[in-house]
């Protein structure tokens, strides 16, 4: 009875799998390399600026334009984009508020978004919730490469935005100039939106460079920039996010904002102003010690059977093919590995949605092949889910190969 009360939406959408399984995680005791939060500690000064915000009664609602400044201070520095922080940067409550403001703020009922698929799963939700119809364009395994054909057949008259996330959760791939032109070309020529997810846009490796899609030529007009403080100084609790766009569009996400939660957190707004402040030591290390967990990572799963075609070059996850002779689907082989190793990853499935357009009757069942792998963690978590699934090996040296 009390279901038929809820809209439809509300019908439709299930808990995130990603947290149901951190939560088994919790409860067995088990090692989480599921969910994308750091297990270590916060850089110090950083969580020093936010108590002193506390201790100064910066508590109740508040909207810090240091933040803006900083953040167009940055977009300079390392993607050569001159905003005005006083009209085209939207404070949010973490990037996930800031995707979400963005969808609402430019999707009507009925207009088209695309989406590269595999994709993180809010994204669906915040179009969806909008009225928007959700479009996937799956990416070519086991490289993830974007066909430009397949994104350009995808467009229709309805089409209103492409989202793009570079680096990319879950594969941890970064999008070539050459991918990211033929988005940009698509934005162009059919007159579309481009919104952005750049939370790992500090986070890359092997030399590689982050390139915002609004960099590039006459996309800057086009573009919904989103990120955060989460992932670039390891605080995803703290909430605080933002929105970069044109006057207009950054006026409504704000609005939107205000009417949804009114004001992300004020002391940590405050402690934003330290952390946006890092000097440029701080990133070079926060790549290199991503780095080593990355190829700690890449070598336990390589060494006992799991296929990586190509290393993560941004984010902080592994989207690792299983083993060639493994009979289970992924959802099986996580559940044994919670089971049987006392580790929890994410399958890969709840990542994928077979009604990509563009697929033309391509075999599906690579989408039951991955499992995701986050390395955001403490050395002594990576060092013991290594001792537990090493234990699983067997003489032959690899993985022992569970049973349904």
């Amino acid at each position: 009875m009390e279901e038929k009360r809820l809209s439809t939406v509300a019908k439709s959408l299930t808990p995130s799998p990603i947290q149901e399984l951190s939560h088994l995680a919790q409860r067995s005791n088990a090692v989480n390399l599921a969910e994308g939060f750091p297990d270590f500690p916060a850089p110090e000064h950083i969580k020093s600026a936010a108590v002193a915000a506390i201790n100064s009664d910066f508590n109740q609602y508040r909207h810090v334009q240091g933040i803006c400044d900083l953040v167009a201070d940055m977009v300079k520095l390392t993607q050569n984009l001159t905003i005005d922080p006083s009209k085209d940067v939207a404070i949010c409550c973490g990037q996930t508020e800031a995707f979400a403001a963005a969808v609402f703020a430019v999707v009507d009922r009925g207009d088209e978004v695309i989406l590269f698929d595999p994709v993180y799963e809010t994204y669906e939700t915040s179009i969806s919730l909008a009225g928007g119809v959700p479009v996937f364009v799956p990416l070519d395994p086991p490289n993830w490469s974007l066909d430009a054909d397949k994104l350009a057949k995808a467009v229709t008259t309805q089409t209103k935005a492409i989202v793009l996330n570079s680096p990319h959760n879950p594969t941890g791939k970064v999008f070539s100039k050459h991918e990211l032109e033929a988005i940009a070309n698509v934005c162009r020529t059919r007159d579309i939106l481009a919104i952005t997810d750049e939370v790992y846009e500090h986070i890359t490796f092997d030399g590689e460079k982050h390139i915002s899609l609004a960099s590039l030529p006459e996309m800057q007009t086009r573009t919904i920039i989103t990120s955060s403080l989460s992932k670039t100084f390891s605080v995803t609790g703290w909430r605080v996010g933002w929105a970069i766009s044109t006057p207009a569009i950054a006026s409504a996400i704000r609005n939107i904002h205000i009417k949804l939660t009114d004001s992300a957190p004020a002391p940590f707004q405050e402690a934003a102003l330290t952390a946006l402040k890092c000097s440029s030591e701080y990133f070079v290390s926060l790549r290199r010690d991503y780095e080593s967990r990355r190829d700690f990572v890449v070598k336990l799963l390589s060494r006992v059977g799991f296929h990586v075609a190509v290393q993560p070059l941004g984010s902080f996850f592994v989207f690792a093919e299983m083993p060639q002779l493994c009979p289970l689907s992924d959802v099986e082989f996580v559940k044994e590995l919670i089971k049987q190793a006392g580790v929890v990853a994410v399958p890969g499935c709840g990542f994928f949605h077979k009604g990509s357009s563009g697929d033309g009757g391509t075999d599906h069942r690579y989408q039951s092949r991955y499992i995701r792998f986050a390395f955001c963690k403490s050395v002594k978590t990576l060092t013991e889910a290594a001792l537990r699934i090493g234990n699983l090996v067997d003489a032959s040296g690899s993985l022992r190969l569970f049973q349904p």
